[in-house]
């Protein structure tokens, strides 16, 4: 089978490998189409971050690189090992994309198995990828959806997975105003869960096509270009005066932040999303003025279901953020040469590694 192998620093390569072995507790995914992260593009550009070197192996996968990338994904079950009896060849599925210690609980009342240590991501530490035509992952990680939903739409549910977590951090609930900084993939999902148990969502992005996406797809009330917009001021006055509730954090850019603390009511929420690569220059007197809470957010817990749930119920329409499709050959130039230099173009890239649907 075919599968894209991340060796280094922007150093990609379509290898040929032998298909994986699905053994007792495994399932083995035909992968229909992954999406490429953000944090794909930063191991490419500045990694190894998450994936291993050739030299150090990850503590629980035991592998080193080069390894398949692809987190993002969906397809159909081809097999199922030994012990495996809730799961049926033929069937729809997406992927919890983890590398978790053994005896780490990752059962149904867990809130923190995410932040185990050693914790990382199949697709970037090991374990195979979604941009390998194959993968065989342990049936803990592995969600059935509906038939009904298209699998290039699936391939969205673990980026949106990521919104759902930070939104239920945040604490938002129906009738709340959230403003979200950046209408990047996680920015735009982030919006989608809070419309959906009914957010008024203000949304501040520079790129005209994102802000365009985001009212489109009905993901926010309002899309503010800050270039033209006191954002902070504009959200004063959609609230009367007070402030948005929430405020979430997609971009790791400074002046962001900065707009989100000013845009916030007393004792409002701001939650970071983005992954930062650098200290951030927080103004500490401001937080503590307005009694602000600052969380973090990484990844999903126990958030998959939930999720799917939005998706089958309709309450989320994932059709409109799938920007582009590729093969595996286009990966570098048409898919991470997008994403990293012509960001206002595109949204969501999928890849289809065997070529299907293309």
């Amino acid at each position: 089978m075919r599968a894209a192998r991340y060796y280094g620093r922007k150093d990609i390569r379509i290898d040929d490998l032998p298909e994986p072995e699905v053994g007792p507790g495994m399932v083995g995914i035909d992968v229909a189409w992954c999406g490429i992260c953000g944090t794909d593009l930063h191991e490419y550009l500045e990694g190894p971050i998450f994936c291993p070197t050739p030299d150090t192996p990850h503590p629980i996968s035991g592998e080193t690189s080069p390894v398949t990338l692809g987190h993002e994904f969906s397809g159909v079950v081809y097999a199922v090992g030994d012990g495996v009896d809730d799961v049926e060849v033929g069937q729809h599925v997406v992927v919890e994309p983890y590398i978790i210690g053994e005896g780490v609980d990752t059962g149904p009342d867990s809130r923190d198995y995410h932040l185990s240590e050693n914790m990382n991501f199949i697709g970037l530490a090991g374990g195979g990828g979604g941009l390998g035509e194959k993968i065989s992952v342990k049936r803990r990680w592995v969600h059935p959806i509906s038939n009904e939903i298209p699998l290039d739409e699936a391939a969205l549910i673990e980026p949106l997975s990521v919104g759902y977590h930070a939104v239920e951090r945040s604490g938002a609930k129906a009738g709340d105003v959230a403003l979200v900084g950046g209408a990047g993939p996680i920015g735009l999902l982030t919006a989608a869960v809070l419309k959906a148990l009914g957010v008024t969502v203000v949304m501040s992005e520079l790129s005209t096509l994102r802000r365009e996406k985001a009212v489109e797809a009905g993901v926010a009330d309002y899309a503010l270009d800050p270039r033209e917009t006191d954002v902070a001021e504009e959200v004063r006055k959609l609230t009367n005066g007070k402030g948005a509730d929430v405020a979430f954090e997609c971009t790791s850019v400074q002046v962001v932040l900065d707009t989100l603390m000013d845009a916030l009511r007393p004792t409002g929420v701001l939650v970071v999303v983005s992954i930062w690569g650098k200290r951030a220059d927080f103004d500490m007197h401001k937080l503590v003025m307005k009694e602000i809470d600052l969380r973090g957010t990484i990844a999903y817990v126990n958030s998959h279901p939930a999720t799917i749930a939005l998706v089958e119920s309709g309450k989320i329409d994932l059709k409109p953020f799938i920007t582009g499709k590729i093969g595996l050959e286009g990966l570098v130039e048409e898919g991470f040469d997008t994403l990293i230099n012509r960001t206002e173009t595109a949204v969501k890239i999928l890849a289809s590694p065997s070529g299907e649907g293309l």
